[in-house]
C-alpha cells in the first residue's frame, strides 16, 4: 500500500472494527484510535508527507489486525477483496467448445462458444449478437456462463445475474422453459445435426419420382403466402393420376418437414433424406419422393 490512502483506510478500518464496550469518547477520534493501536502518526501525513511510524508488534498482537488490514487493503483499491478467479474443473471442460442454443422447431439458432477463460466467478464466452439476438432476445445481455446447483448450465450478465439457466434432460441435451417465449434447448451442433430448411429454401421446381426414380409429376413451391399461414402450391400439366387426385393446391414446412396440403384436408408429408431428396413419410413399398429438376 502506498501513500496517505492507505494510513486513512487504515484508521476508517479499525474504527469499524472496534468492539462497542471501547467506542467511547475516548475512542471516537480515528487519529486516537490509531495512536492506541500501535501507530504514531501525524494529523496530516497522510495526505502530505506520509510520516507514520508502525508499531509492529504491538499491532500484531491486537485480534483486530488482520480484519483492519483486509477492510483497509479493500478501501486503498487492492485486489484482495475481489472476486477470486473461476478455476475451470473438468465438468466446465467438457462444456467448452460451440453450442447450439434453439427453440423448439429450430427455425430459431445461436452458436455460442463457451470458453474456460476466468471472469471473476465465471467464465467467457462468444457469440454473433448481430445473428442471434434478433431471433433470441434473451440473448442480448449474454456476456458470461459457468455451471450452477445440479450441473445446470447458466449465461450470465456481465454482473453474474443469472438470465438463462439450462437443465440436462438426457446426456448432452440441456433445456428451459421461458413464460411467454417457449421451451429451448441447449445441445452440441453435431447432436443436434444440420439445421432445418426453411420455407426460402424449398422455393421453386421440384419434380415428384415414385418407384425406381420414374418422374410423375412436376410442381412449383411459390413464396405466395395464404391467410392460413402456409404458401400456393402449383401442378404443372401432365401429372400422373396418382397426383392429380390428391390435388395439393398449398404447402408449409413444419418441424422441418415438407406438407403438401389439398383442398379436402389431405396431406402428404416428406422427410429430408441424403442429397436433398425428399421421401414420403411414412415410408411404403412404392415410395414417393420429391428431388430438384
Amino acid at each position: 500500500m502506498k501513500g496517505g490512502r492507505a494510513v486513512t483506510a487504515l484508521i476508517l478500518a479499525l474504527t469499524c472494527v472496534i468492539p462497542g464496550r471501547e467506542r467511547n469518547s475516548r475512542t471516537r477520534n480515528p487519529f486516537a484510535l490509531a495512536q492506541r493501536y500501535g501507530f504514531r502518526v501525524h494529523r496530516f501525513a497522510a495526505s502530505r508527507n506520509d510520516e507514520r511510524v508502525w508499531n509492529a508488534s504491538r499491532l500484531m498482537r491486537s485480534h483486530h489486525f488482520l480484519i483492519a488490514l483486509t477492510l483497509a487493503i479493500c478501501l486503498s483499491g487492492g485486489e484482495v477483496c475481489a472476486q477470486a478467479p473461476a478455476q475451470p474443473t473438468d465438468p466446465v471442460k467438457a462444456m467448452v467448445g460451440p453450442w447450439e442454443i434453439s427453440n423448439a422447431d429450430r427455425d430459431k439458432i445461436c452458436i455460442v462458444t463457451l470458453k474456460a477463460d476466468a471472469a471473476g466467478g465465471a467464465f467467457k464466452l462468444e457469440f454473433d449478437k448481430a445473428a442471434c439476438v434478433p431471433n433470441l432476445p434473451m440473448m442480448k445481455n449474454v456476456v458470461l456462463w459457468k455451471i450452477g446447483a445440479d450441473d445446470a448450465v447458466q449465461l450470465l450478465d456481465g454482473k453474474g445475474n443469472a438470465l438463462v439457466e439450462f437443465s440436462e434432460v438426457e446426456s448432452g441435451m440441456y433445456e428451459t422453459e421461458r413464460p411467454g417465449e417457449g421451451v429451448f434447448f441447449l445441445q452440441t451442433p453435431a447432436a443436434a445435426g444440420p439445421p432445418q430448411r426453411t420455407a426460402d429454401q424449398m422455393v421453386g421446381e421440384w419434380t415428384m419420382v415414385r418407384g425406381g426414380n420414374k418422374p410423375i409429376c412436376t410442381l412449383t413451391l411459390s413464396n405466395t403466402a395464404t391467410a392460413l399461414d402456409d404458401f400456393v402450391l402449383k401442378i404443372n400439366p401432365g401429372c400422373d393420376v396418382l397426383v392429380t387426385r390428391f390435388g395439393p393446391t398449398t404447402w408449409q414446412m413444419d418441424r422441418g418437414e415438407l406438407l403438401l396440403k389439398s383442398p379436402q384436408g389431405r396431406t402428404w408429408r416428406f422427410a429430408e433424406g441424403d442429397d436433398n431428396k425428399w421421401q414420403r413419410v411414412p415410408e411404403t413399398a412404392d415410395p414417393v419422393m420429391l428431388v430438384r429438376p
